[in-house]
């Protein structure tokens, strides 16, 4: 058997473990609350809130040295 032990208290490992890991994913999952709808006509670039505003490009302008 894997580890060393017995096959009960293997499967009482596992399944605590399973159970656990479950459980976790089920905390996390209601405590961050994801939005599941899904909007029928796309958000138009910049609606988003998610979006980073320091990463868009800024319109820079060229200066052009005369002498």
């Amino acid at each position: 058997m894997p580890a060393g032990v017995s096959w009960p208290r293997y499967l009482k490992m596992l399944s605590a473990s399973v159970l656990a890991m479950f459980a976790g994913a089920e905390v996390v999952h209601r405590y961050y609350r994801p939005d599941l709808t899904i909007p029928e006509i796309p958000p138009k670039p910049g609606e988003l809130k998610t979006e980073l505003l320091g990463l868009k490009q800024k319109p820079s302008e060229v200066h052009t040295s005369q002498q």
